[in-house]
């Protein structure tokens, strides 16, 4: 994993695909894949294609959290039942969705984009802000805990 990145390219390449054609989540995935250097696959970007907008449509989650949860899982996730690693990416994600919520006021696409027509330029510009802090936080977890990894 890449370590010394530059939070503002960060922030740059995901405004990039979002504005391009990526939804959030997507954005929020690919940008934090091609910063850390991270082998996540093309599927997981696939994969998260239907949580934008909270879950399809239906204004849930926003999709910014939720890929930057698939990032955590992806570096701290399990693959096999009852394997322990899960707790650590409970704690890394419920980081992520706390510090959102602290500066947002809400994980809730419905709550955070209320007033705001759904494919809308002034709704898309809303979002950016929401994209921008997720991969910085997903980025300062991920780092952290990977020097983490290496002290120990």
């Amino acid at each position: 994993m890449k370590t010394d990145i530059d939070m503002e390219q960060l922030q740059t390449e995901a405004v990039e695909v979002f504005t391009s054609g990526f939804t959030c989540s997507e954005a929020v995935i690919h940008a934090i894949r091609k910063a850390l250097e991270l082998d996540i696959p093309d599927c997981a970007i696939a994969m998260s294609s239907g949580i934008p907008w909270g879950f399809g449509g239906a204004g849930c989650i926003c999709g910014a959290v939720a890929g930057g949860a698939m990032c955590i899982g992806f570096v701290y996730g399990r693959t096999t039942p009852g394997d322990p690693r899960n707790l650590r990416c409970f704690e890394l994600t419920n980081e992520l969705h706390d510090r959102f919520k602290e500066e947002f006021g809400a994980v809730c696409c419905r709550i955070l984009t209320r007033g705001y027509e759904k494919m809308s330029p002034e709704r898309k510009a809303h979002c950016i802000k929401m994209v921008k802090f997720a991969v910085v936080t997903v980025a300062e977890i991920l780092i952290r805990e990977h020097k983490k990894d290496l002290e120990a």
